[in-house]
């Protein structure tokens, strides 16, 4: 068959994008095409369901080859990426310890956090004991203000190792934009004279990445992937605008600059984020260079790291399901590096099994599934090359935007980057409340009976700045997804008291069953105790039965016609109880229902975040 020069399925006839159509349209029955199939993204674009190879004609990054300018494809001709791990130093002989037995165990790039304050040459010595530099990739992640300092520590140590400064390949991170967002404070340093003073003391290493773009601030703080990157391309341009009005070289700035970006859930849209920004760093960069000069100052060197945004206390082994998918995204859309962020971030410092985890997501990837043997294994698919090009057109837009407003210092002192980041962060948070937004685990099919309380760590911190006060910009915002919900369920625990819901399933079969499973996913949210049953032939027999189990809710499930009689019935029954009365639906007796005091409902359009805390609050758990 593999050497047959016949047309794979040469016997099935070509069917036109109007016949597809005919079809989908006898399929819907009249419902409206737009409505039911296109989906609305909160990229700013629509998505169809269906693409076909007229939807990439006239594309001109379909032609283009990895490693070749404009880059869409990847900067390199293979797939092989580096496995980074971030080890914060306490003291430099225990992180050299750290270092050592990861890198044994499969990182292949190593990241140091710490201030970088009181950090001198023998610190130095003693953090690189028994590392081969020129066989890793070495970052650091410290104080803006420590920078230079670091750079010209880790040039004196190459120089006094006598390692071939051509095979030292790493970033420092020198970002003084990062404690604007986070911490509120305005630049207080001449930054062109330290970024020409980095530059000039990296000059010997030229593989070494020293200004830092940190878009993965704006994932962490629930921005859309177009933000995230728009804003990211902002951020890398705003290095080269500063570096060339303090005199150096634009193409000698631009091979200075990382990303380090985000990687969020949305699959095929990170994919395509990482293919469209690359073509776009490669349009900036280009627009500052001379015909004659090399397109090699446009590539853009991308770290990418597993989001922290979707990570959850509760059910946290769905923290791993999410940072595969994540990992995957960044690996097949070619990015140079990646960071998994353990699956119990959320709550406490990585131990030793959550890091080895952590690892071996990125390494089963490699060895197992050999994602790093092709290159752009997305190149040619009609919806991903959509994806590329709709993403590219959205955060360009938010691109310019931010050139309109003086650039990206000029955007972030005015607020405006950090109000539009917020504000897609309250958006989501909403559209979780309500279930628009999934966070399996969270808001749907929680773990019924876990218990969290005891695991998270008190005072737990994701900072290495030594700066704890707040200044007077505005700042993101980085509550997660799930933040909401884990106080929520949190404060159950505390209370000491776990509230019993009684599922008081009556008449018709397939409606009372759908509606405790929907009822049971719903109030085990806040980690209340859930008591289905098969069913009951009278609301009495209910009642009874939810008494005796000492509940606190009790919650009708039946079909909407046959709560016009049972749910009143139901009501009368529990007469002046203590317990709590819920009908689960959205039955068209509603009114009638309320009329007679009926107050509490559940259904697909009910918030569930505000709902459940409601209930807390008249259970009397704060």
């Amino acid at each position: 068959m593999a050497d047959s020069k016949e047309k794979l399925f040469s016997e099935f006839p070509p069917v036109s994008t109007k016949e597809w159509m005919e079809k989908v349209t006898i399929d819907l029955k009249g419902a409206d095409f737009e409505k039911k199939l296109v989906w609305k993204t909160n990229e700013g674009f629509n998505v169809r369901p269906f693409y076909r190879s007229e939807d990439i004609e006239g594309m001109k990054t379909t032609d283009s080859l990895p490693g070749e300018f404009p880059f869409v494809r990847g900067t390199k001709t293979n797939n092989n990426w580096y496995v980074r791990q971030d080890i914060e130093v306490t003291t430099p002989q225990k992180a050299n310890e750290k270092a050592l037995e990861v890198l044994e165990k499969g990182i292949t790039s190593l990241c140091f956090a710490f201030s970088g304050k009181h950090f001198d040459a023998k610190s130095m010595e003693t953090l690189f004991n028994g590392i081969q530099l020129d066989c890793i990739e070495i970052n650091f992640r410290i104080c803006f203000t420590e920078a230079a300092k670091i750079t010209k520590l880790l040039v004196d140590y190459v120089k006094a190792a006598k390692i071939n400064p051509d095979k030292i390949k790493g970033s420092i991170n020198f970002d003084p934009f990062k404690r604007m967002m986070t911490k509120g404070f305005d630049i207080d340093i001449d930054i062109k004279a330290v970024m020409k003073e980095i530059f000039e003391a990296a000059a010997e290493l030229k593989n070494l990445k020293v200004f830092g773009a940190n878009p993965y601030l704006f994932n962490n703080a629930g921005a859309y992937c177009a933000q995230e990157l728009g804003f990211g391309l902002a951020y890398g341009n705003e290095y080269l605008t500063l570096g060339t009005e303090a005199g150096l070289p634009a193409k000698a700035v631009a091979k200075k600059v990382k990303f380090n970006f985000g990687i969020g859930s949305n699959y095929f849209m990170e994919i395509a984020k990482f293919r469209a920004g690359r073509l776009l760093w490669s349009q900036i960069v280009n627009a500052y260079l001379s015909e004659s000069d090399c397109k090699c100052a446009c590539k853009m060197d991308v770290h990418a790291k597993t989001s922290e945004w979707n990570q959850t206390v509760y059910d946290a082994y769905m923290n791993l399901l999410r940072s595969q998918t994540e990992t995957m995204s960044a690996s097949i859309a070619g990015v140079d590096s990646i960071s998994v962020t353990p699956f119990d971030n959320a709550y406490k410092s990585a131990d030793n099994f959550s890091e080895r985890i952590a690892r071996n997501q990125q390494l089963l990837l490699k060895e197992e599934a050999h994602f790093d043997k092709v290159v752009d294994a997305s190149a040619g698919s009609y919806y991903i090359e959509n994806l590329t090009a709709s993403i590219a057109d959205q955060a360009w837009k938010i691109f310019l935007t931010v050139n309109e407003k003086g650039g990206f210092y000029a955007a972030l002192k005015e607020g405006f980057i950090q109000t539009e980041v917020n504000a897609s962060n309250e958006k989501r948070l909403a559209a979780i409340s309500c279930r628009r937004e999934i966070l399996l685990g969270t808001n749907q099919y929680p773990n019924f009976n876990e218990q969290a309380l005891e695991k998270v760590e008190e005072g737990k911190k994701d900072c290495t700045c030594c700066c704890t006060e707040k200044g007077s910009l505005a700042t993101l915002k980085f509550e997660r997804g799930s933040s909401a919900f884990d106080t929520l369920r949190l404060a159950t625990e505390k209370s000491g008291k776990r509230p019993k819901v009684f599922m008081l399933t009556i008449g018709k079969l397939s409606m009372r069953l759908a509606r405790a499973q929907f009822s049971s996913n719903f109030f085990a949210c806040a980690g209340y105790e859930i008591i289905d049953n098969l069913g009951f032939e009278t609301p009495e027999e209910g009642v009874a039965a939810a008494r005796k189990s000492k509940a606190d809710i009790i919650v009708i499930c039946s079909s909407d016609e046959e709560y016009a009689a049972l749910a009143p019935k139901t009501f009368a029954t529990i007469g002046g109880g203590k317990e709590l009365f819920v009908v689960a639906g959205a039955p068209e007796c509603t009114e009638d229902l309320k009329a007679i005091g009926i107050n509490n409902f559940v259904n697909i359009r009910t918030n569930v975040l505000e709902t459940l805390q409601g209930f807390n609050k008249q259970l009397g758990i704060n």
